[in-house]
């Protein structure tokens, strides 16, 4: 069989194996459709948050910005690793008040319906947000082994997540625990025959830093002997590119960037619920540490798979006629996801950092999925990484559309509009506005405003200036008040919100270095916007009355 062949086979047993779960798994009341009864042990708890977490970003496109970016993509790994720690030791008292979303404990906390209402405005956008780099990476999937374009895979994307969506919530992702499984298996298995073919080495990081063996070498067309990152910087400056261990970002976006990742992993709305799943406080912490190991087991291989499919495609295209292109090559190409445009006329392919000479252009988000077939290995392998993009795309977008689903059936349906409501409506509601929510987003992945991981980036940047001051001010600092929670979120949310709007949709022809305010990408701004939300909260706290003795609910 092709890889074609074997990846619709393996994506099926996975939507079979996911509609089993689900069934099996079913809310069958409100408490369970968003916390599972909270009776899920810490270590599972950890690896449910961890399916979630290992996204589309995380699998597809972590890897590709590290290929493309070299060590200033190391931002995007530091802090969504970092963001773990914090969330165990600042987030982990969240559980004592017993509620189950942010909106509630905002509401609970502050006293304030007017907080609560900025906190759930500010909680859908961000998981829509992040929504969108979900079906973009399963359309990027679809795309390339279905033959269809990038719109089409994206539609056929759209469909996949819209049929999840209608599931269930917090127990129906139950089922992400056998995903993380899959998603494991499918990134490390292949990562380590991609290592073991290049340096001999099965394990990625150890083949990361280990010399090319003979048959590796050959694959790239270097002498042998070399290690992979000395062979890349090598490669980059015959090509007139920086090297590939050095950064040409300015220090300042990089630093931000990392801050809004990790302040921002502290905020995500769909990370944090996951702590009202677990009994105690102490368990709360356990499951973001088992969360963070089971993270690491992945994140750990990422700098190794962007190293090797970096060399595979300069070792594969460079200065090759485009008529003799590799097989990875003219397929992906396909999908409009890989671009040849012939400048000089010759027929060669060419990369390079030289002004109006590059000939090739590489979506970063097609790096992963490639990386099997640019080494050669069988078509079993890479199906089996389809697969398992897929199944990162399908598990990150349950607990976003769980969040969207209980901001709006919760906390604006029945505590605000219609306290009547009955459970069943409640969870039509719920699941309405996660339909919704599939199909807006829907519409914005034909047309992203960046790759899987940077549009990622930018929810992480709008919870790190949004949710996460209102949080840690809530649990850290008695005299925080309602109106300036409410003022703070606005205040933030507002300001990275517009700084993104301008680069991404206004003026997208200035987003660079040159034109960012302070060196700062729209992918670090986050950074940025938390100082302004704190400052606004704490100005506008101090100068009214100070709000009653805030305490935790029973629960």
């Amino acid at each position: 069989m092709n890889a074609a062949t074997w990846t619709c086979v393996l994506v099926a047993a996975l939507l079979a194996l996911q509609a089993v779960v689900g069934a099996w798994a079913r809310a069958r009341s409100v408490r369970r459709y968003y916390v599972a009864d909270r009776m899920v042990p810490p270590a599972l708890v950890g690896m449910a948050s961890a399916a979630e977490w290992i996204s589309a970003a995380s699998f597809l496109s972590l890897a590709g910005l590290l290929a493309s970016r070299g060590r200033d993509g190391s931002a995007y790994l530091v802090g969504w690793t970092g963001g773990f720690v914090l969330l165990g030791l600042l987030l982990g008292p969240l559980r004592r008040y017993g509620k189950l979303s942010v909106p509630q404990f905002v509401a609970e906390r502050y006293g304030a319906a007017g907080a609560r209402l900025v906190a759930l405005g500010c909680a859908v956008v961000i998981s829509l947000v992040y929504v969108v780099a979900q079906i973009r990476g399963a359309g990027v999937v679809f795309a390339r082994f279905l033959g269809v374009s990038v719109g089409g895979g994206v539609a056929l994307g759209t469909v996949a997540i819209l049929a999840q969506a209608l599931l269930g919530g917090r127990r129906g992702t139950s089922s992400r625990v056998v995903q993380y499984g899959v998603v494991a298996v499918a990134f490390l298995l292949p990562a380590a025959l991609v290592s073991l073919r290049l340096t001999g080495q099965a394990v990625p990081a150890v083949g990361l830093g280990a010399p090319l063996d003979a048959d590796g070498a050959a694959l790239i067309g270097v002498a042998p002997g070399q290690g992979v990152l000395q062979v890349l910087d090598h490669l980059h400056l015959g090509m007139g590119l920086a090297p590939y261990t050095s950064g040409v970002r300015p220090r300042a976006d990089v630093v931000a960037t990392a801050l809004a990742l990790v302040a921002g992993t502290a905020g995500l709305p769909h990370v944090i619920a996951r702590l009202f799943a677990v009994p105690r406080v102490r368990d709360a912490r356990a499951s973001a540490s088992w969360a963070l190991l089971f993270v690491a087991l992945l994140y750990t291989a990422a700098p190794a798979v962007a190293a090797f499919s970096r060399a595979g495609v300069l070792g594969s295209v460079q200065d090759v006629p485009h008529a003799r292109a590799p097989a990875w090559f003219a397929s992906w190409e396909a999908t409009g996801l890989v671009q040849f445009t012939d400048r000089d006329g010759d027929g060669r392919m060419r990369i390079s950092g030289r002004e109006g000479e590059n000939e090739v252009r590489v979506d970063p988000d097609v790096l992963v999925l490639a990386a099997p077939e640019m080494a050669g290995l069988p078509a079993w392998v890479v199906g089996l990484v389809a697969t398992g993009a897929l199944a990162a795309a399908l598990s990150g977008a349950a607990g976003l559309l769980a969040v969207i689903g209980s901001a709006v059936a919760r906390d604006l349906g029945k505590s605000t509009l219609t306290p009547n409501l009955s459970e069943r409506n409640e969870q039509r509601l719920s699941r309405t506005a996660a339909v919704l929510a599939v199909l807006a987003a829907g519409r914005i992945a034909v047309h992203p405003p960046g790759s899987v991981a940077q549009v990622a980036a930018l929810a992480f940047g709008l919870a790190a200036a949004s949710l996460f001051p209102a949080l840690v001010a809530g649990l850290f600092w008695k005299r925080a008040s309602g109106a300036g929670a409410a003022a703070g979120m606005a205040a933030g949310f507002l300001f990275t919100g517009g700084y993104i709007a301008f680069f991404r949709a206004v003026r997208p022809d200035l987003d660079g270095p040159a034109h960012w305010w302070l060196g700062i990408s729209p992918e670090g701004i986050g950074a940025v916007g938390m100082v302004v939300a704190l400052a606004v909260l704490a100005v506008v706290s101090l100068r009214v009355a100070a709000p009653p003795s805030p305490g935790p609910s029973a629960g």
